[in-house]
């Protein structure tokens, strides 16, 4: 039987000490050898069917995420979704948002100059919730520094109010234990937690497909797509493949693999990995003498006023981000003890 290592050893062989996941995850082997044979096939004019890999990534990331697959579209946006979730609200409607959230999260709402966008620090987005607020926006985990929404507090505070709730699972797809089904809508791009390659992203609706109106609606959104190549599109889909975004279709056949990966590993499994390897991170640091933000339960590792050295680590082979002048490491499946102690080891060289 594999085990959690001999699985991750069999798919990663990185050649530095790679700790930016926040940012672009690895590629498992197999996604590589699938997105070959798919682009060598494309090459010979026997092209593979990838629109099957489309929706075996779709329904696998329902699984992840612990949703029926008709509510879930296939894209390439966070941002994109975000905007489509925008232009369904009526002038006036209240979005509340938490400060310093990722700009494809919250960007789309201001560009509308007829919403109502509210901003508060993160820890106080449940408590803000009031009468009038139509949608919660926020990212489950921060990009900038790891931090993790109170999501239970949010939706309940939602749902005391009559608002919708929007999460950007960017950073936390692939290994928080994450019900989709418990908000209205659920984006996330797989480039990152998810491992898969960039060009990849979904969206989770409810079962009434939440009010949306399918703006960018093209031939992959009708009921039957080969039957909705000309003119207008007579039957819509159903279901949440309505919203679907003309697919890359060489990114889905990684997809497919990538996801397949993470379900094999299991999220449960995932998610104490990176935090053990987090932790010991932070221990590290705490013995060097630098204090992160604070971000229990979250793989990514945000040290103010060490952002600075990110080039110094790039140049000995150590991958990490400077994020608003924090240095931001982010650990995952394909990380190991020796990475946090080298990372350690460079910081206080």
């Amino acid at each position: 039987m594999e085990t959690f290592e001999s699985l991750v050893g069999a798919e990663f062989a990185p050649k530095n000490t790679y700790l930016n996941t926040a940012s672009t995850g690895l590629l498992p082997a197999r996604t590589v050898a699938a997105m070959r044979t798919a682009t060598e096939a494309a090459a010979a004019g026997r092209p593979t069917d990838m629109f099957s890999d489309v929706e075996a990534s779709r329904a696998c990331f329902a699984r992840l995420v612990s949703v029926p697959e008709r509510r879930v579209a296939a894209g390439a946006s966070v941002a994109v979704y975000s905007g489509l979730i925008a232009a369904s609200l009526p002038a006036g409607a209240e979005v509340l948002t938490a400060e310093g959230d990722f700009s494809s999260v919250v960007n789309p709402f201001h560009v509308r100059p007829d919403l109502k966008v509210r901003s508060v620090p993160l820890e106080r987005i449940a408590e803000s919730v009031r009468p009038g607020t139509a949608l919660v926006a926020v990212s489950a985990a921060q990009s900038a520094d790891g931090r993790v929404a109170d999501l239970p507090a949010i939706r309940e505070a939602a749902r005391e109010h009559g608002a919708r709730t929007y999460i950007d699972a960017s950073q936390a797809a692939g290994w928080l234990d994450l019900d989709a089904d418990a908000y209205d809508y659920c984006a996330s791009v797989a480039f990152k937690w998810l491992v898969c390659p960039r060009g990849v992203a979904f969206l989770v609706v409810p079962e009434d497909l939440g009010g949306l109106t399918p703006l960018f609606a093209g031939w992959v959104a009708g009921e039957h797509p080969w039957d909705a190549c000309y003119g207008p599109i007579d039957e819509l889909a159903h279901s949440a493949r309505r919203f679907d975004e003309s697919p890359a279709l060489f990114s889905y056949a990684g997809a497919r693999r990538s996801l397949g990966l993470l379900e094999e590993l299991g999220v449960d499994a995932v998610r104490a990995h990176d935090l053990a390897l987090a932790d010991r991170f932070r221990a590290g640091l705490a013995s060097l003498g630098h204090e992160p933000v604070p971000s229990p339960g979250s793989p990514i590792v945000s040290v103010p006023g060490l952002g600075s050295r990110q080039s110094d680590l790039s140049s000995a082979g150590v991958e990490v981000s400077d994020r608003a002048g924090n240095l931001r490491a982010a650990f995952h499946l394909y990380n190991t003890p020796t990475d946090v102690d080298r990372l350690l080891d460079v910081l206080s060289a």
